[in-house]
């Protein structure tokens, strides 16, 4: 389809309310471009959930990106706190500083102001002030508030929650400055807020949660309210690293991919001829087969036709330890650590368990960014099981299969399945239709004894062997031969060898 035809799915936002991208990795995708530009955009969370973090991005993307100035007003933390606990994510508050690009202003309530806090006068036009100021020193574009709640719990009344929000989001909007506050969420599966009058003072509304999961806890993130445009709705998982907040915004995801008829070797020509020619380099294959099967002997087939054609390979390991898989590719005659040496290779092992779906998800991004390969292999994609619920698990695979096809690599996830010799498990695993080939690696009963088998189940695109053949591996690597002559019943039961 033309990228200017009309799509019934696609939303104009061409006359909406302006938007300012916030920096935050993913979050533009979520809000379809950014938050409204010079309004206030309340960010709602649980404990822990990253409101801080999400608001110090956010002013960091705009010194860094932008050379925007910011100003960050502190309800709950020291300045000092704040300096010292974001140094850990690469911000250089203090330079920022230095280079009149960051301000602070501490929102601690003064002698007097307290005194008017006990006698029931009270609003915050000191603070207004001294927020005003630090704007206009600093010619700030960007505005920080964190916490609301820590100063509100101290209001005698909600009504004088509602007049000063009111006041202070009013101010900030006539200053032309766009503005995160954040505030407290009563509950992490609910939408009310602590004083259930923030929501409707600002212009968009990120709700933040920390959810107890089956191994770790899961943070999501939700646009719930976003004005003068559309945005993507639901939860959408997200991580905090070394470089602050990462969103995987699943729901955004597109089927406009470009694709390609190139083809990439498997590395052994008799699977080549089996898929007539190779796999498609935009497509992602699943090596399917029980432990032992030959599964990662045809992961290591497929880097070494890497190397041969001269592409550069990532090999991504969750059930093996590197010298274990450059020992295990040499008796097959394959030299990992020489295509490493010639930079068509890099190898990263790492258990699942050490981080959650979504900090994995990050990490092979950057690992795609750094080395920039043209393949890559996950063994095992199903280990990954072990650290999520099943509908977690999808939605790794749909991101990284996605995030493997915007950039045409040629993918191949190796799925062990339980069963030695059935075929049910391929399908249970709900990841057999993201993929574009299926390679089933099958133990074979035979009279004389037991055999391996290789059928290319599915190729999409193209035209493929549909014979099951013997399967051996050697000392030379995986070697195909020749179909078995009665193949009924031979991806689920026993065969005679004839």
């Amino acid at each position: 389809m033309p990228n200017d035809a009309y799509s019934p799915w696609q939303s104009d936002t061409s006359a909406g309310i302006p938007r300012l991208e916030t920096g935050v990795p993913g979050v533009d995708d979520l809000t379809g471009g950014g938050i409204p530009l010079g309004r206030p955009t309340l960010v709602c969370g649980t404990s822990a959930s990253g409101k801080t973090v999400f608001t110090v991005q956010f002013l960091a993307a705009g010194i860094e990106k932008c050379d925007s100035p910011g100003v960050f007003v502190a309800f709950e933390e020291t300045p000092d706190d704040v300096r010292e606990n974001m140094a850990g994510f690469g911000w250089d508050i203090p330079a920022w500083e230095a280079r009149g690009r960051w301000r602070f202003v501490s929102a601690g309530l003064m002698p007097d102001e307290e005194e008017q806090l006990v006698n029931g006068n009270f609003n915050l036009e000191g603070l207004r002030v001294r927020i005003r100021y630090a704007v206009e020193k600093a010619g700030a574009k960007r505005v920080a508030l964190d916490s609301l709640a820590a100063l509100f719990t101290r209001f005698p009344d909600p009504g004088t929650v509602r007049r000063e929000l009111f006041r202070m989001t009013s101010m900030l909007k006539e200053m032309n400055v766009t503005s995160l506050l954040t505030t407290e969420l009563l509950q992490a599966h609910g939408d009310v807020t602590r004083f259930e009058v923030e929501e409707y003072v600002a212009d968009a509304v990120i709700m933040l949660r920390n959810h107890p999961s089956v191994v770790r806890r899961r943070r999501t993130i939700e646009v719930l309210k976003l004005r003068g445009g559309a945005h993507s709705t639901g939860e959408h998982a997200f991580s905090i690293s070394s470089g602050g907040i990462h969103v995987t915004p699943i729901g955004s995801m597109t089927l406009d991919q470009p694709s390609t008829n190139r083809r990439v070797s498997s590395g052994s020509k008799e699977l080549d001829d089996m898929c007539s020619g190779g796999f498609f380099q935009d497509s992602v294959t699943i090596v399917s087969g029980a432990t032992g099967a030959g599964k990662t002997l045809t992961a290591m087939q497929f880097l070494k036709g890497a190397a041969e054609a001269g592409d550069k390979a990532l090999f991504l390991g969750f059930e093996e330890s590197r010298p274990q898989l450059v020992r295990n590719a040499a008796s097959w005659g394959i030299d990992l650590e020489a295509m490493e040496q010639n930079d068509r290779l890099r190898i990263y092992c790492q258990l699942p368990e050490s981080v959650s779906l979504e900090q994995h998800l990050v990490s092979i991004q950057r690992a795609i960014d750094q080395f920039q390969p043209q393949r890559i292999v996950v063994d095992s994609i199903t280990a990954m099981k072990r650290v999520a619920a099943i509908d977690r698990y999808r939605d790794f695979v749909l991101g990284l299969t996605s995030l493997i096809k915007t950039r045409q690599i040629a993918g191949l996830y190796t799925s062990t399945t339980d069963d030695l010799y059935g075929v049910t498990t391929v399908t249970e695993q709900n990841i057999s239709t993201l993929t574009d080939a299926i390679i089933l690696l099958r133990y074979v009963e035979l009279d004389s004894g037991v055999a391996r088998g290789l059928t290319v189940l599915k190729m999409r695109g193209s035209a493929h062997d549909k014979s099951i053949r013997r399967f051996e591996i050697t000392g030379e690597g995986m070697k195909i031969g020749e179909p078995f002559n009665t193949p009924s019943g031979i991806l689920g039961a026993r065969v005679t060898d004839e």
